[in-house]
């Protein structure tokens, strides 16, 4: 009778762990037993449905189909319906401050890309309008930026000289930003977003830097009033003409002129910082400095004595451009390769200037329909003499300063400028060339963000090389070697840490069922007989999966000759697999490997937590069959204790 409650004990722990191996066992079914993947053609056929046709949310009563598309195409649809007069007034204010800041900065951006002024305005008109119904930032400021219209001159000048063929340089213009607008709307159709990050933060700090400078050092050629100067970018190039230049005649009134209106210009930038309620005085300096100077220049003749002057300036309604496009000439590829290249840098600064924003006023932006709405503008922009417009971050700085509500401030600056083209240019025609390059340099110290690149150098220093390289190759080089480094970099970067990506030995943290890396983590318990083992790796692929198999069994040697007793042989190998979302043959080869010559050694493989799509892999490589469906797991835990019950039995055994 004695022994009769240690039987009962003893079948109650049977009974225990029976339920327990019944858990373990049902865990690992679902695992197994989980549903196929959906299709690539069907992931991606989704993704474009969802972009085109979003469903609507709970509770709420379903749209009709071509009515929720036409709302998702053009979102003013939607929130057209709530607008207010209220609301129009500040967005009628902010509109008429955005145009005085835009109608001086977009005839100096035409001439920093080389063309005639009024095609400036002619992208400061019809691309705010189509953003206006199709965008969704209620604060961006649409029309051409100071480094897309430095990367067409520097670009397409390689191809085009702009002086001997002012034609074919234009046509050529025009069938890059038609380029542009069809990647960018094809980038946001396919959701192909993540292209733009191929451009870190890293590598955007340190081109805007140095784009920023070469910028400024493009502009000595107006500001000093010269006649001839290097159509090349690189520092070197650009210091030697101008040496070159100031020995043989210049006129020093345009530096006076020029350097006169920017020193205004950053007095009245000064006064608005530090007086939010006077945000009007440095967007209207730029305009009242183009007024002021043009009058100065008529009533004494100035152009007579050395001024230089912007002269002829067409004026009226933007003219058709589809019969310029050239799709059949020698340099089609050319302007496909420029046009991809502007799609990119377009889109990274439009949807960083617009995300900034959306955050401060607590709403989410879209990058996928931005993208569309980008493209589709520049398209139509393309058609009507327009350039590559996108989100400028000045203006939308002004246009948020100024109270605007919505993208009406667009509709506003947009009908302003259009005004300005049908009854005012021919009042600019005395415009300095240097109050234009003023202008222009008064608006790069926004692109040299210094704070921002002492941070990458606190927190990355390999980031920091990312950035260094962009602005050492825009400063020394030209815009598409500084972006070529970025991009290189960036992807060594990617490469290294893909092809030799860590793997760590974990334990668990005392009484916890934690299993966390005993380095970071030196509390964490290994467990005697059994080596876990965590792949950090997103892909086990071809490129790494070699390195990986040589790292784990390394790990096994260092194990196994750490402890030479018979208690400390290591029984089994537990192989975290949660990080690892995919795999491909290689990688699947790679683990037949490892298996063999664990078994080989005597050692059990353990597989845990395999993801979706690589647990469907397995099966279909018949990879468990071969490894044993019950040395699959869901957790270490699990793993764990199958492995010590193997162990227990072996040293019993013995």
């Amino acid at each position: 009778m004695s022994n009769m409650p240690a039987d009962n004990s003893m079948t109650e722990l049977q009974l225990l762990d029976a339920d327990t191996a019944t858990g373990r066992s049902e865990r690992a079914k679902w695992l197994l037993t989980s549903p196929d993947p959906p299709a690539p053609w069907h992931q991606l056929f989704s993704s474009i449905k969802q972009t085109l046709l979003p469903q609507p949310k709970p509770k709420q009563p379903r749209p009709n189909r071509s009515f929720l598309f036409m709302q998702t195409l053009f979102p003013i649809l939607k929130w057209g319906k709530n607008y207010k007069a209220a609301m129009f007034k500040n967005d009628l204010l902010a509109g008429l401050t955005l145009a005085s800041l835009c109608i001086p900065q977009s005839i100096g951006y035409a001439n920093l890309a080389k063309m005639d002024p009024q095609y400036g305005l002619y992208t400061s008109v019809i691309p705010p309008l189509i953003y206006a119904v199709m965008g969704s930032s209620r604060e961006i400021a649409i029309g051409p930026v100071a480094v897309v219209s430095l990367l067409l001159s520097a670009m397409i000048s390689k191809v085009i000289d702009p002086s001997v063929d002012p034609v074919t340089y234009r046509r050529t213009v025009f069938t890059v930003t038609f380029f542009t607008g069809a990647f960018q709307t094809l980038f946001g159709v396919f959701r192909l977003g993540f292209l733009v990050d191929f451009l870190s933060h890293a590598a955007i700090v340190g081109f805007m830097g140095g784009a920023a400078i070469v910028i400024g050092l493009q502009q000595l050629k107006g500001l000093l009033g010269l006649s001839h100067f290097t159509s090349k970018t690189d520092v070197v190039s650009v210091f030697g003409a101008v040496i070159k230049a100031l020995h043989q005649q210049w006129y020093p009134l345009n530096a006076v002129l020029g350097c006169s209106f920017l020193i205004f210009i950053l007095i009245t930038r000064f006064i608005g910082q530090r007086n939010r309620k006077l945000f009007w005085l440095p967007a209207m300096a730029p305009l009242f400095s183009v007024i002021l100077s043009t009058l100065i220049v008529y009533l004494s003749k100035a152009d007579e004595h050395g001024i230089k002057i912007v002269k002829h300036f067409k004026g009226g309604l933007n003219p058709t451009s589809v019969h310029q496009l050239n799709f059949g000439g020698p340099h089609v590829g050319e302007a496909a390769k420029i046009g991809l290249i502007c799609a990119l840098i377009a889109l990274t600064e439009a949807i960083a200037v617009g995300r900034s924003f959306a955050s401060i006023k607590g709403y989410h932006l879209d990058g996928n329909k931005e993208m569309v709405a980008m493209g589709f503008m520049n398209v139509i922009g393309s058609l009507t003499s327009c350039y590559t417009a996108t989100g400028s971050f000045s203006r939308t700085a002004v246009n948020y300063s100024a109270g605007c509500e919505t993208v009406v401030s667009n509709i506003v600056m947009s009908i302003t400028v259009l005004i300005c083209l049908l009854f005012f240019t021919k009042l600019l025609y005395y415009t300095p060339l240097a109050i234009l390059a003023s202008i222009i340099l008064s608006a790069l110290p926004g692109l040299i963000d210094l704070h921002a690149a002492y941070n990458i150098w606190k927190v990355d220093k390999l980031d920091f090389m990312v950035c260094l390289g962009a602005f050492l190759g825009v400063l020394f080089g030209s815009v598409e070697i500084g972006l070529l480094v970025a991009v290189i970099v960036s992807f060594g970067k990617i490469m290294v840490s893909s092809i030799k990506p860590s793997t760590e030995v974990v334990g668990r943290l005392p009484g916890t069922d934690l299993f966390c890396n005993i380095v970071q983590y030196p509390v964490a318990n290994k467990i005697s007989g059994i080596l876990i083992t965590r792949i950090n790796s997103g892909t086990l692929c071809f490129a790494n999966a070699s390195f990986i198999r040589e790292r784990i069994l390394r790990s096994v040697t260092d194990e196994n000759n750490t402890d030479e007793s018979s208690k400390g042989r290591l029984h089994v190998l537990v192989l975290d697999m949660t990080n690892v979302m995919n795999i491909d043959t290689s990688g699947i080869h790679a683990m037949e490997e490892l298996y063999k010559q664990l078994i080989a050694q005597g050692i059990e493989l353990a597989v845990v937590n395999p993801r979706w799509q690589v647990i469907t892999k397995m099966k279909a490589a018949k990879f468990v069959e071969k490894i044993g469906a019950n040395w699959i797991f869901l957790t270490i835990g699990d793993a764990v204790d199958v492995a010590l019950r193997l162990k227990i039995n072996g040293l019993n055994n013995c």
